[in-house]
């Protein structure tokens, strides 16, 4: 990241698009802001939020609407596409990653698409769109920056696909917990990947419904081949989404199993507590009776305990056999 120069500051890279060119062309950190608008191709700029200049450094480039630099420099955590004025912008859902390893938080790209330039700015670094940096490095297939547009969301969709399969192998090992002898006195794992599918699901059915939304709009109010994108990305990220809704249904169904049986478990534990108080109520009483601090007590000058122990059984085969007669036991 470029936190030294005064030009470009929050720069994370810079890559310049030509006509024909089968490579993209790296922007140095030291460029001037002058020479990336001036020059010929489009360009893609990659900011971080981090930095409290880029705020200031986004009003300054690409003749952005206000309302595209509002996009770019908040920190909103809901997903948004928006249409207006030749210029697509709103915000993505991606996934951050750390400098060794890859996470499921989730994490937020915002963007902004016109006919000259694509500007992206993020708070933490995400995995897909350094994936898309790494493909555009290699070998370059995008001659617009609405290309580059559907290769960001073409890359969280592969993303979401190998997620999908990460939480698919969790279930499975949790399911055969659950269904295996262990049991189900512990939920390894359950918790957190439901709460994770769920997000999931929900800001996956709102791209969906944005992107169907702007996808309606008339092609002189998009830039070009947008409509077309849209398609695309909606087919795609439908056929994910449907993964998405089978996980959230298996992880939902196997949450009531583990409810079921413990309130099988529950309910057991209850019908021997209530048995065991059946039996003892009767020689409860029988104690309490000869218990009695009063005068004139039956066998109170001979072999009381024998005779008290003797009705203490009576009295128990007397609640065993009622519970018996009655079909409880």
């Amino acid at each position: 990241m470029n936190l030294i120069s005064p030009e470009i500051p929050g720069l994370v890279w810079a890559y310049r698009f030509l006509p024909g060119e089968s490579r993209c062309q790296r922007i140095a950190n030291d460029a001037s802001i002058d020479g990336l608008l001036k020059g010929d191709g489009w360009i893609w700029l990659h900011l971080a939020l981090s930095d409290a200049r880029t705020p200031a450094l986004i009003e300054r480039i690409g003749n952005l609407p206000p309302a595209a630099v509002t996009t770019l420099t908040s920190h909103d955590t809901q997903a948004a596409i928006t249409v207006s004025d030749d210029i697509v912008h709103g915000t993505l859902v991606d996934f951050e990653r750390t400098f060794d390893a890859v996470t499921k938080t989730i994490g937020w790209l915002h963007f902004a698409v016109n006919d000259r330039v694509i500007i992206t700015t993020r708070l933490h670094p995400l995995r897909s769109i350094d994936r898309v940096k790494a493909a555009v490095e290699k070998s370059t297939k995008c001659a617009r920056p609405i290309d580059l547009f559907e290769m960001l969301v073409v890359e969280f969709q592969r993303t979401l696909i190998s997620l999908v399969l990460e939480l698919t192998e969790e279930l499975n090992v949790i399911e055969d917990h659950v269904y295996g002898e262990a049991g189900h006195r512990q939920q390894p794992g359950l918790a957190p990947l439901r709460r994770t599918v769920v997000r999931l699901h929900r800001h996956l059915r709102t791209i969906l419904a944005l992107l169907r939304r702007a996808g309606a709009s008339e092609e002189d109010e998009v830039p070009p081949g947008f409509i077309d994108v849209t398609e695309r990305l909606s087919d795609r990220l439908e056929s994910v989404d449907r993964d998405v809704f089978a996980l959230q249904e298996r992880a939902r169904l196997l949450h009531e199993e583990i409810d079921s049986k413990i309130s099988s478990e529950t309910n057991r534990h209850l019908y021997i507590l209530s048995l065991m108080t059946a039996f003892l109520l009767p020689p409860t009483l029988v104690t309490g009776f000869f218990g009695m601090n009063t005068g004139t007590l039956p066998f109170a000058d001979g072999s009381g305990t024998l005779y008290a122990a003797l009705f203490i059984a009576l009295s128990m085969g007397l609640a065993w056999w009622i519970l018996r007669r009655i079909g409880i036991l």
